[in-house]
């Protein structure tokens, strides 16, 4: 059974019933817009409830078992967000909640899970295998499977945000979306057929954890076993037969962004949005920041949630300022004795450069009597203060021997 408009337009029927699940904002961001050439807006869907967009098909689905009496209590697999989701969902309708979760999601999703109600269970490695575990036990009595993605319901609720989207900015050319295992692009791509205008659905997956484009060309589902990336959210490993279906209708072009891109565009939004978003949100702007698609005319990218342990927010954060070249380690060589520690720290402090660490090296072999290196890990504004920092040691008569990212 494939989604229509209809089903899309009765979901936020539906949705409109539900306390808490709101519109959420976008925002114009003109940095973006200047970089990339073209007039951008972000769907800010973080803040929707429980942090994330995935209320709105859990809330349709399970509104739907509540209205037919069909089952007491609901079961999942999630890497987090739909775990929430259903957990907040099956509250709101009455309904007790079971959530299965790989050993791998975040503390801070399990915690949020029970937070909103549901009874978690952590089974596996990989979503595949809580996956397994949730359809086992959905076979008691009186309880319903509630699929993150690969159910018409479910997808049809993902489908609002793309309706909500049109009434905010009618305008839109195209819509980036991150996929995993393609219920919100396949939502959002059914709902973008209500625009007057042809709108460009662009899906975007981390590369590797990445199904879609390798599904595309064999023309039919593919599966990756073994997801790594630190976009949690997205890391599912595969798409449906249904959403397969649908993205090769209706979505236009899937890309492919490294985790250093995602790192990168969740700093880039962290300093120039002031937005804290997961890695999963971040892979919809990655792609214009590193140039891997081209736009014209009114961009929406969508930031699809905001719930990022602490962990996983300093990992993130950690990879883009190596890439920016502000953790650096360098390996100075010095005469081994007393002050000049002191020295080199003086002039690294010039630079407004903060020192991690300091390791005194006098082991490496071939290295004179009475010489050592200093290994000093540093924290710095960027690569200009890093250039100065090398001329003014150098300049005092010691030797810059590696200059490395740390």
């Amino acid at each position: 059974m494939t989604v229509s408009l209809d089903d899309v337009h009765a979901a936020r029927e539906r949705l409109a019933a539900a306390e808490g699940i709101r519109e959420t904002p976008v925002m114009h961001n003109e940095t973006l817009s200047e970089r990339v050439g073209a007039d951008v807006w972000l769907k800010l869907e973080q803040f929707q409830k429980t942090g994330s967009f995935k209320p709105r098909g859990a809330y349709n689905r399970i509104s739907e078992l509540a209205e037919a009496g069909d089952a007491e209590r609901v079961v999942a697999a999630s890497a987090g967000n739909h775990a929430q989701g259903v957990a907040y969902a099956a509250a709101e309708r009455g309904l007790d909640s079971l959530v299965f979760m790989p050993e791998t999601a975040p503390q801070a999703k399990i915690d949020a899970t029970e937070g909103y109600g549901a009874t978690v269970e952590l089974r596996g490695e990989t979503f595949a295998e809580a996956m397994a575990a949730a359809q086992n036990r959905a076979d008691d009595p009186g309880t319903a499977f509630v699929h993150a993605y690969d159910d018409p319901a479910v997808i049809a609720g993902q489908g609002t945000l793309g309706l909500e989207l049109l009434e905010q900015v009618p305008d839109i050319d195209t819509v980036v979306v991150p996929i995993g295992g393609g219920g919100l692009v396949s939502g959002v791509a059914t709902a973008m057929q209500a625009a007057k205008q042809d709108v460009r659905v662009v899906g975007v997956q981390a590369e590797d954890a990445a199904t879609a484009p390798q599904s595309l060309r064999k023309g039919e589902p593919v599966e990756n076993e073994s997801p790594d990336t630190i976009a949690d959210g997205i890391a599912t490993g595969s798409l449906s037969d249904r959403t397969f279906e649908i993205i090769e209708e209706r979505v236009d072009e899937v890309v492919t962004v490294s985790d250093t891109e995602i790192a990168a565009a969740t700093l880039w939004l962290l300093e120039r949005t002031k937005q804290l978003t997961e890695g999963a949100a971040a892979a919809s702007v990655a792609p214009l920041l590193s140039e891997t698609i081209e736009v014209e005319g009114t961009v929406v990218p969508l930031l699809c949630g905001g719930n990022i342990d602490i962990a996983t927010l300093q990992d993130v954060l950690t990879r883009a300022l190596v890439d920016r070249r502000q953790f650096v380690t360098l390996r100075v060589r010095i005469d081994d004795q007393p002050g000049v520690l002191g020295e080199l720290a003086s002039l690294i402090g010039e630079h407004d450069t903060n020192i991690r660490s300091v390791r005194h090296d006098r082991s490496e072999e071939g290295l004179p009597v009475g010489e050592a290196d200093l290994v000093i890990r540093l924290t710095t504004p960027g690569q200009a203060a890093i250039e100065g920092i090398i001329e003014e040691i150098e300049a005092a008569g010691y030797r810059v021997r590696d200059v490395v990212p740390s």
